[in-house]
């Protein structure tokens, strides 16, 4: 297998394996701190290589897919990497889907087990329900199985076990593991990841650009279903020999409180969403009651207000980044101590970045682009979708679906999504600019901006707004503002309040619903 000490991975390189190794001498450190207590690296070690026993116990085979339901605890790596380390792929999906959803993953996937925590039970049972899957046996984390002889509990699967010897003999291109994309428009689609990928993303962003090191306690609000959080609770601090604080409730702005003042990590990963409620929050700790040292945004665009505000109260950069499911983490970043607010920073060195036009060809500086990515962390595939991969993975190149411009000294900032760039008056207008703009205003809690046509058929923006509670503006005001901080053409032509904005279940604003609603004439 290949050597923790070697620069890249060799012929043979299992990534379970190799952190295990990297951590080796230092069996008593504290890998992760749960809800429940903390995991030393010494017995994470010895229960990823148990589970990799059962798994094969179970009879499933080298390079067949497990499904991966569980709740942030030390029990996910567990069966993260202990899947991996015998070389069977887990599928890690996100803990908030309906059974409907899980039952298309779990047919799609041809899952041939399921890891789950208990609390997701019934959700995973009806989708079970539905028929059409191969699982064979399910594996409950923190529960009972009584009456459920199809069903294990993680705990007795470690009692029950040896450790598996010695790793698959996998090599650094093999399916390592999948993850699916949110799926917010049409159905999910599984990314296929290798063993080497969450390899580089350490060696590329969570070391250098991150700078983590041994005594670091790593908190991300993100979890580790999503690729993002996967990076943060999993693959960084465990590359470094560091400690994850996990949890398993919603990272509500009190919930992220109590993990910033009791147990003091020094590096925090979050979106500018919880950003922005940890600011508006009137339980917002002190600077002197946090250990922060760095703060790491990504998953939408940070606004150049709420960064600054976070920085000025903790005292620390907040480094926004771009990352994505297909990309497996952040390949354009600001950089500690280099911070320009309002942008998404330069490209992580071992990655390429291009901005393209319609026709393929690059744009001016300045102009707004397609934004593409070359860098050794790239899915496969996408699993059974022929279609959606060629059009994604292009080559070397990956087509990101985010449009971009980049300044005259090279830092890029975001222009929207590409099917969310509105052209008005036959110029393009960043939905992202109007909302930062608005994001400004000391009334508006959250926004979102859209294209909708008016009375001619026109394409005109229109905001939906979410005001502070308390505070008062008409929509006179918000207009007038937006055409004191932009091109007069890009403030929004209709505004309407309401309560809340739809998201999807990780989060992101669902601007197809607020289309929809456009378009039925349905308000709030």
């Amino acid at each position: 297998m290949a050597s923790a000490t070697e620069n890249e991975p060799g012929a043979e390189f299992n990534f379970a394996q190799y952190l295990i190794e990297l951590n080796a001498g230092h069996p008593a450190k504290t890998a992760y701190i749960d809800d429940r207590g903390t995991l030393s690296y010494g017995e994470l070690a010895a229960r990823i290589r148990k589970l990799a026993a059962a798994l094969l116990s179970l009879g499933v085979r080298r390079e067949e897919r497990v499904l991966l339901l569980m709740q942030d605890s030390s029990d996910w790596p567990v069966c993260f990497l202990g899947a991996m380390y015998a070389g069977i792929v887990p599928v890690a999906v996100n803990t908030l889907l309906t059974a409907d959803d899980y039952a298309y993953m779990l047919q799609n996937s041809r899952a041939q087990a399921v890891l789950v925590s208990s609390a997701l039970m019934p959700v995973l049972e009806a989708a079970l329900s539905r028929g059409g899957n191969e699982v064979r046996g399910v594996i409950v984390s923190q529960g009972s199985c009584i009456g459920k002889p199809h069903m294990k509990l993680l705990e007795e699967i470690f009692a029950a076990h040896e450790p598996l010897p010695g790793p698959a003999g996998t090599t650094p291109d093999d399916f390592g593991f999948w993850l699916y994309s949110s799926g917010s428009t049409g159905k999910p689609k599984g990314a296929v990841h290798s063993h080497a990928n969450p390899y580089w993303t350490a060696r590329l962003y969570g070391r250098p650009i991150l700078g983590l090191r041994a005594n670091d306690i790593c908190f991300s609000a993100a979890k580790l279903f999503f690729a993002y959080g996967l990076g943060n609770g999993l693959t960084f601090p465990l590359s470094v020999g560091a400690t994850a604080v996990l949890m398993a409730e919603r990272p509500t702005p009190e919930a992220v409180f109590k993990r910033l003042a009791e147990l003091k990590p020094t590096v925090f990963f979050g979106a500018p969403t919880g950003i922005a409620g940890m600011l508006a929050s009137t339980k917002l700790p002190a600077r002197e009651d946090v250990a922060l040292r760095l703060c790491s945004t990504a998953g939408e665009a940070l606004p150049r207000d709420l960064g600054q505000r976070f920085s000025a109260h903790f005292g620390c950069d907040i480094i926004d980044g771009i990352g994505s499911t297909e990309m497996l983490h952040v390949f354009l970043s600001n950089r500690p101590g280099d911070v320009r607010y309002g942008t998404t920073g330069k490209p992580v060195e071992g990655y390429d970045v291009e901005l393209r036009d319609e026709t393929g060809r690059p744009v001016a500086e300045g102009e707004i682009g397609d934004l593409y990515i070359r860098g050794p962390s790239s899915a496969l595939m996408y699993w059974g979708n022929r279609a959606k991969t060629r059009e994604t993975f292009q080559g070397a190149w990956t087509k990101s679906g985010d449009k971009y411009s980049r300044s005259t000294d090279g830092y890029y900032t975001y222009a929207g999504r590409s099917d969310d760039m509105l052209k008005v008056s036959g110029i393009y207008v960043s939905p992202f600019e109007v909302e930062a703009t608005l994001m400004m205003h000391p009334a508006v809690l959250e926004c979102a901006v859209i294209g909708v046509e008016d009375a001619e058929g026109l394409l005109k923006t229109k905001a939906f707004v979410v005001l502070q509670s308390g505070r008062h503006a008409d929509e006179a005001e918000l207009k007038a503002f937006v055409k004191d901080h932009l091109a007069p053409y890009k403030y929004p032509r209709f505004i309407e309040f309401v309560a809340e904005l739809p998201k999807t279940a990780t989060g992101k604003i669902q601007r197809f619903r607020l289309r929809e609603l456009s378009r039925s004439g349905t308000r709030g």
